[in-house]
């Protein structure tokens, strides 16, 4: 069975689509290796990489001379009138919280140690704007540019593996670069992986909004670093293993071709 015409332009405008995001990540990654400089603790300049998926993504518009369709992917950032289901905000901003609460819990019951929480209002809100900043420069790219097209091709489930898969790769550079081991890496690409298929639900249930989309996206960097002493005691195996439990509850209940119920979910509202 062959490919159609298509389907082989949306595979190759993808992988030029992620070469894109390699290519400008990589400045910042040598940045951050080279001189270890940090926004904040425990996080490398080289966090700056965040922006390369719109870096991408407007490269990709604008290669195809479709100017306007920069402006519109702008203006997703903010497209609030998109969650027609306001009710789906609060899985956006709770969920994730709830997922380290659950392996605090776990911890706490296995005997694991788990230093007392701090929380101060003003540098949590300054952080979680350094993240929705963050978010926007992410799901701009993986969200409103590349997920659509992929939906329509494989599916909502294979579209979130394969950007799951995507957004691995494009960690693992910074992963080392700080020094994390084989094993936690191994746990926490389940994390990831999991992760987008979270995201894509959400993104599909809320109108297909990106700017859901980057709200979700602070919040998983929000609940790491709020876990005591800034995500250094979460124990990845355990997020790793009740988010990918969520994720399979996820699946068999909204089911894995749209991950939702409605009627339009498996539309694709954008074009390579």
């Amino acid at each position: 069975m062959y490919a159609s015409r298509d389907d082989v332009t949306s595979m190759s405008q993808m992988g030029i689509f992620l070469l894109l995001v390699f290519a400008f990540s990589i400045p910042f990654w040598l940045l951050g290796g080279v001189t270890h400089l940090q926004l904040m603790p425990v996080l490398s300049i080289s966090a700056l990489a965040g922006f390369a998926p719109v870096a991408a993504a407007l490269v990709m518009v604008r290669r195809d001379k479709k100017s306007a369709a920069m402006s519109a992917l702008f203006k997703r950032s903010f497209d609030y009138k998109r969650i027609q289901s306001k009710r789906w905000l609060v899985p956006v901003l709770l969920l994730m919280p709830a997922v380290s609460l659950v392996v605090c819990g776990l911890m706490k019951w296995m005997a694991m140690p788990v230093p007392a929480a701090q929380f101060h209002l003003l540098p949590a809100w300054l952080m979680f704007i350094a993240f929705f900043v963050s978010g926007l420069g992410k799901e701009l790219g993986w969200s409103g540019y590349a997920l659509d097209p992929m939906q329509a091709r494989w599916g909502a489930l294979g579209a979130s593996l394969l950007l799951g898969l995507m957004g691995i790769l494009w960690h693992l550079v910074p992963l080392f670069t700080i020094g994390r081991s084989f094993a936690w890496i191994g746990w926490w690409c389940l994390y990831a992986l999991t992760f987008r298929i979270f995201a894509v639900w959400l993104y599909n249930n809320s109108g297909k909004s990106v700017l859901a989309a980057a709200l979700f996206h602070a919040t998983v960097n929000m609940a790491y670093m709020f876990f005591p002493v800034y995500g250094s005691h979460f124990d990845m195996r355990l997020g790793g293993l009740v988010m990918a439990v969520a994720a399979l509850l996820i699946i068999l209940i909204w089911g894995p071709k749209t991950l939702s119920r409605q009627a339009d979910s498996n539309t694709a509202h954008a074009t390579f």
